[in-house]
């Protein structure tokens, strides 16, 4: 049995299509091409739920079920996080919380449980929509459920969802966060740019999120929380990322006080989360050994 391919024939019509619409749809119709942009902005890609469905044939963690507001959160658990240490684990956009079932026998190595979970409208969670605000509501909620952690690790946009969310209500004693997205207008500009979205429609684009969040865009840059963190915390972050530029990386690494930087050669966005050494090097950092 194969697992499902990241972006299908269709997937990738699709787009094509779009790109298409909203270039002439930027002049020609520009609220109806906002509004369109703003659902397919907040949409996660289909693969989240396929690759969950196939990675939940195989994984070796208890399924359990957190209520956040009012959806249901998939939550995957290995050991037991009432009673041993756990580890957080919290993935990015458009993947799914079974994407850390590689880290799980060495954390539990360890002695430590771990929990991860799927974000809403991703893997089999509830919702159609998802933004860095509902990334982070979940996040506390699937915190607050199992209590204060050992140790939060984070992926792309999870880690802007941590560095928000943190201390709301739960805290973790040590993070680690990989490939972390620094400010949310870029990845709206960078979303505008690929999808040939007109960039005067941009402005437009943040009060639709805005409306249905209630989080101005700039309220949501990491400057206004990853200074007030006190957690110590590790970067990994790797130079040649093209989805997320190490420079985000370095923001976290200047605002947060006391943050070590680890910079990667060659991983790129996805495969650095999955790399022995950076494993390896996230396991003593969060054990307490200096790097």
């Amino acid at each position: 049995m194969k697992a499902p391919r990241r972006f299908g024939v269709r997937t990738v019509a699709t787009i094509l299509g779009i790109r298409c619409a909203w270039r002439v749809g930027s002049y020609l119709a520009p609220r109806r091409t906002v509004a369109h942009a703003a659902r397919v902005f907040q949409t996660p890609l289909p693969s989240s739920r396929t690759r969950a469905a196939f990675a939940q044939t195989t994984m070796t963690a208890r399924r359990e079920t957190v209520r956040v507001g009012d959806q249901d959160i998939a939550t995957y658990v290995w050991g037991d996080p009432s009673t041993q240490p756990y580890v957080l684990l919290v993935h990015g956009w458009s993947s799914m919380g079974l994407r850390w079932e590689s880290w799980a026998p060495f954390l539990q190595e360890k002695g430590w449980a771990a929990v991860a979970f799927d974000q809403p409208a991703h893997g089999h969670s509830d919702g159609d929509l998802c933004t860095l605000p509902d990334f982070m509501h979940a996040l506390s909620g699937v915190a607050r459920h199992y209590g204060d952690a050992l140790g939060v690790v984070a992926h792309s946009l999870g880690c802007a969802a941590t560095t928000i969310a943190l201390d709301d209500g739960w805290t973790a004693k040590r993070v680690v966060l990989i490939a972390p997205p620094a400010d949310p207008q870029a990845v709206t500009r960078q979303f505008a740019r690929f999808m040939r979205l007109a960039e005067h429609l941009r402005p437009s684009l943040h009060d639709a999120l805005a409306a249905r969040t209630g989080y101005a865009i700039d309220d949501l840059h990491i400057r206004h929380h990853a200074p007030r963190r006190t957690q110590p915390l590790l970067i990994v972050h790797d130079c040649f990322d093209k989805q997320v530029p190490v420079e985000h990386g370095e923001q976290y690494a200047q605002l947060w006080p006391g943050a070590t930087l680890l910079k990667t050669r060659h991983l790129g966005h996805r495969k650095v989360v999955d790399d022995e050494c950076v494993r390896t090097a996230a396991l003593a950092f969060l054990s307490g050994e200096d790097l």
